[in-house]
Parts: structure tokens; sequence; C-alpha cells
């Protein structure tokens, strides 16, 4: 009888000290108004191109990782007023530490800084760094559905599931209410490219006009949303050296030799800058913010609100093709129905996402297994990102050819062109995490110019990086890859183990679809 009561008492003890605070009063900031952003030296910079172009929002796509990291850097320094910032994943390594000391030298300068990250894409290693940059007068830190226990954070998912299941996967960096970037990447070295592991094929867009307005507006959204908590509320104590730490860790990071090309590509033309001199070629398009209520963290949010369901409303339904790019696509009963009625109708339904060798999550993998076979009799094309496809250094030979970033080691762009007409560029993945728990947000961009990339990149560039998935006559699996105009056959998922495709059958006859 007394290791019953033990357990109960533990795991009450453990749910009260989950309890989360009160949130109480937090300081009332909003984005700068259109009069306000436009007197800026962002604004006046870009207010002739605005002029010529009224109610079109500027787009540059930023698929090479370099340009994607440099931009940021650029954006910030050549803020005056206000930062906008807001991300789910933030690692503390070189890059992350790079972009974190920028933020505080933009807060010196008299910029200041929203920092909103979902507490949990952040490491508890960088904490003490957010408790000290919140103190400084012109930065405030907020956590997005924060877990009370630092360490370890995993306790929190045995006391509070429900709730920290739940989380912000936006990413956005706003400069002055008048230029943002956003797209798939979060912060940290995998996504730009500085890292000898896993690196990610990425892709955000560089925005400026009312899409960039738009963005602003939601960020405040999000910033005053109930699951928004002041660091303070949080965080624990820290040292007052702390920003003095940031100072040696930045200091250290620039001296690295592996952030030697991260810091000459801030002293080359970025395309910040060429936005500044006008010399940036701009795809001037009709554009629309479609981002969750935040209220979608807390499981109250209107379906009507939800970010499917304003992508089906804004886009509709495909009339003759639809090219989907997913690194996690788990498209799952309902999924697999409007995909196959689609193809049944004659729309060319054509998907590239991960192939097992490339995933960095299998348990997601095992997802789109399970519905990869009724999906090719359904006629909808299957495309799986080689995990070696071109280069595994994402700043070497090639890296930012073609629509989806560079020739990385895994995938990780979120983005559909619908007819050859309209393209998405965000966070959403084709999965029911994205569609039902996680919050997002992304851009439906008019423009058959980029829409046609990302359609002449299925044509050409992927069956050169991807495998292709067929059915048999007998209806079993086998894949294809070209090589040098010759193809090449495999009966088992290409260059896989057999522990690694056990893995992924296990996963697959476990109830969880609705995680991934």
């Amino acid at each position: 009888m007394a290791l019953p009561l033990c357990a109960i008492a533990l795991a009450t003890g453990l749910a009260a000290c989950q309890q989360l605070p009160p949130l109480g009063e937090r300081t009332q900031t909003t984005a700068l108004t259109s009069a306000e952003a436009r007197s800026t030296p962002l604004g006046k910079a870009v207010a002739a191109e605005l002029a010529t172009h009224p109610d079109f929002t500027g787009i540059d796509p930023l698929a090479n990782p370099l340009d994607a990291f440099a931009s940021r850097v650029a954006l910030v320094r050549n803020a005056q007023r206000t930062l906008d910032v807001q991300y789910y994943i933030w690692r503390n390594d070189l890059t992350g530490t790079l972009l974190l000391e920028e933020l505080r030298e933009a807060a010196d300068r008299g910029v200041r800084v929203r920092l909103l990250l979902d507490d949990n894409g952040i490491p508890s290693s960088l904490d003490s760094t957010l408790a000290a940059l919140n103190g400084h007068p012109n930065i405030e830190v907020r956590l997005f559905n924060p877990f009370v226990t630092r360490k370890p954070k995993a306790i929190g998912f045995l006391t509070d599931f429900s709730r920290l299941n739940r989380r912000m996967h936006n990413k956005s960096l706003t400069a002055d209410g008048v230029a943002t970037i956003l797209g798939g990447r979060n912060i940290g070295d995998e996504y730009f490219g500085a890292t000898d592991g896993v690196v990610f094929a990425d892709l955000d867009v560089l925005a400026i006009g009312p899409a960039a307005t738009d963005v602003a507006n939601d960020f405040d959204r999000y910033w005053a949303s109930a699951s928004s908590f002041p660091a303070s509320q949080i965080l624990p104590y820290t040292a007052p050296d702390a920003l003095a730490t940031l100072d040696r860790d930045a200091l250290a990071a620039r001296t690295d030799p592996a952030a030697q090309e991260y810091i000459e590509s801030l002293r080359k033309t970025t395309d910040v800058r060429r936005l500044l001199d006008g010399t940036l070629p701009l795809e001037w398009a009709k554009t629309q913010l479609v981002s969750d209520d935040p209220a979608k963290a807390l499981g109250t949010a209107p379906k009507e609100t939800l970010i499917l369901s304003q992508l089906h409303e804004i886009v509709g339904d495909p009339h003759r093709e639809l090219d989907l790019v997913s690194p996690y696509f788990v498209p799952g009963e309902v999924g697999t129905q409007y995909f196959t009625q689609l193809a049944a109708k004659g729309v060319t339904v054509r998907v590239l996402t991960n192939s097992l060798e490339a995933t960095d999550v299998s348990a997601v993998h095992s997802g789109y297994a399970r519905r990869r076979v009724a999906l090719l009799k359904g006629g909808v094309e299957l495309f799986e990102l080689q995990r070696a496809a071109g280069t595994s250094k994402a700043t070497g030979k090639g890296a930012g050819s073609g629509p989806f970033g560079s020739t990385g080691s895994s995938l990780h762009a979120k983005t559909f062109a619908v007819d050859a007409e309209r393209v998405f560029v965000g966070s959403v993945n084709f999965d029911p995490r994205s569609a039902n728990l996680n919050t997002e947000l992304g851009l439906v961009i008019d423009s058959p110019v980029l829409a046609t990339q990302i359609e002449k990149a299925f044509w050409t560039r992927v069956p050169q990086l991807a495998y292709q998935a067929h059915l048999d006559e007998n209806g079993k699996l086998y894949w294809t890859r070209l090589s040098d105009d010759t193809v090449i056959r495999y009966d088992t998922e290409p260059n896989t183990t057999w522990n690694q495709r056990l893995s992924v059958w296990f996963f697959s006859i476990l109830p969880i679809e609705w995680l991934l």
C-alpha cells in the first residue's frame, strides 16, 4: 500500500510544481503605425518602390543558407525603431549566439526588441542569457507556452502533456514594421549550413509592403496572447555578468574558424543592402498572410481560424496541378482522400518529402509510409529527397540552387504551388500537428513566376535529387533514381538498414498519427 501512496504523492507534487504563475499585468506594446514605419530609414528606402506597386508585396526568395543568415543580420543592423522576432527553435550555438548578440547591439543603440520564443525550442543552457537580455531596458523576452521546471523540461510532459504538446511553430523577423523575413528556418547551425551533421534544405522569403505590415500586426496578437509569458515570470535569477558572458561567447564565435564563412557573408552585399540601395530585383505580387489564431495553443481557436481552413479558402482546389514540398508529410486518412480525389479528377499531384535515409524524425516518416501505397494507387506522384543529394555541406558548391534551398542532406522547406499561379511559403508541414496542434504562419503569393519555379523543379531538378516511389504490377513498393541518365532501382527503402525499416514499421502500427 505504501508504494502506490508514494506514487500518488509524487505525481501530486510534480503537478503542483508545474503550475504556471498568474499571467498578471504585462507591458503593453504594439507594432509601429504605418506613418511611423514610413518615417524610418528602412521605410524611406523602399518608399519609391512601394509607391510604384500599390497594394503589392515585394518578395525576394532566400534559398541559400548563407544569404538567409546574412540577410537576417543585415535587417537587424538596419533597424532603427523596432525588431519583432518570433521563433520556434533558437539554438545555443554559433549562429544562435551571433544573432542574439546582434539583437543586443541593436537594443544598445535604442531599438526596441521584442523576442518571442516557443519554450520547447530553446535549450535550458540559454535561460541565463535570455534572462539577462530581458533585463536590458530596450529588450523584452517572452516565452510561449512555457515549462515551469527548467531542468529537465521533459518532466512537464508527464504532468501537463495536453498543454505542452501544443507549440508555436511560427518563424519571422520584422524590422521597423517595414521588412520581414519568414519561412521554414529556425535559428540554429543546421538551418544555415554551419554544421557537418544534418544540414537542412530550406526556404525563406524577404518581404516588404502590405504583407510585412500584416506580419508585424500578427506578431502583436501572439505577443499579447494568453500563452505568452514574460521571461521574468519563468526564468530563474541570473547573475549580473550574464550579458558579459554573451559578449565573450559572441567574440569566441566570431574568431572561430568555423564561423569565417558567416562573418565573410556579412561583409558582402546582402539582399537587404541591395534592397536599401534599390538594386534588389523583387517579385511584386498580391500576397496574403495566413496565420493561426494563437488561441490554438490553448485548444480554443474556432475551426475557421485555423491555418488549413484559411489556405483552402484563399487558394481553393487545384484545377491542373499541385506541387507540394513538406519535410514532414503525414496526410492521414482525410489528406490521403483529398490528394487521391484530386488525382482522380485529372489534377497532377506531386509531393516531395524526405526519404527514410534523409529524415531526422523516423516516427514522422512512419506516418507517411503507412499512407504511401494508397497515395500511389490513387495516382499521386511521390518523390523522396536523397540524404546525400548534392553536397552535405550547405555552404559548399551548389548551395542554394533550386527553389528548395541548398542541395543539403535533409529537406526542411515548406512550400506548395497551385496551377503554376500561386505559391505558399511558411512554417506549415502537411501533418496533423501543423493542422491541429501547433500554431503556424506563412504567405500565399499570387506569382506565376515563383510558382513556375517550383513546377520546373519537379520536372528537372527533383528527379535528380530524389528517389521516386512506385508500385509494381503486384502492388509492391519500389524506388528509382536517376544517375547520369541511368535509372537505378531499389526494392527496399534506399540506403537504409533493416533496423531503420523495422523502427518505421513499429511506429506505423502505433496509434500516434494524430501526434505526428
